[in-house]
């Protein structure tokens, strides 16, 4: 940074800037936080060290079932946020400010850990087939099931028939 610009007013820049977005909804409690929080990662990309915040330690997140009786059933999944069944985790995660991969590392869950229930994937799956999602254009049901190879291979000459005189 320069000498004449320094990062609390910086930060005061970005959060008038971000403020001033017409797409930004907040209430007036939430600026000093925000403010605060600019102000610490733009030091922190100046090098400067903040001597008033102290980092918190990692807070230890209790589930509300332990990851196996969360796929127990096929038919939903048990949410470790809140204890409650679910069929597909994203739109309840997303409402709890949160990606499927933080929630997989907040529960120290498997990268394969699934966000929809069995059952219903596999609905999902055949109402796609039925209305013909994946196959190429003009491709039919009957058609897309043969195998590419079992088709017979058309003879691009010409057939010569009877004599040339």
């Amino acid at each position: 940074m320069t000498d004449d610009t320094n990062s609390i007013e910086l930060a005061t820049e970005l959060t008038i800037a971000w403020l001033s977005n017409p797409n930004t909804r907040t209430s007036a409690d939430d600026v000093p936080a925000f403010l605060q929080s600019m102000h610490a990662a733009v030091s922190k990309l100046g090098g400067e060290q903040s001597v008033d915040a102290p980092e918190a330690p990692a807070q230890e997140y209790t589930p509300a079932v332990t990851s196996r009786k969360s796929l127990a059933s096929k038919d939903h999944i048990i949410s470790m946020i809140d204890g409650k069944p679910y069929k597909t985790l994203r739109r309840h995660l997303a409402t709890n400010g949160m990606t499927p991969a933080e929630y997989r590392e907040r529960y120290n869950l498997k990268a394969d850990y699934p966000m929809v229930a069995e059952t219903y994937s596999e609905s999902r799956r055949a109402m796609a087939k039925k209305i013909g999602l994946g196959r190429k254009p003009g491709q039919t049901v009957q058609k897309a099931a043969e195998p590419a190879a079992a088709k017979p291979r058309r003879n691009t000459k010409p057939a010569v028939t009877g004599d040339a005189e």
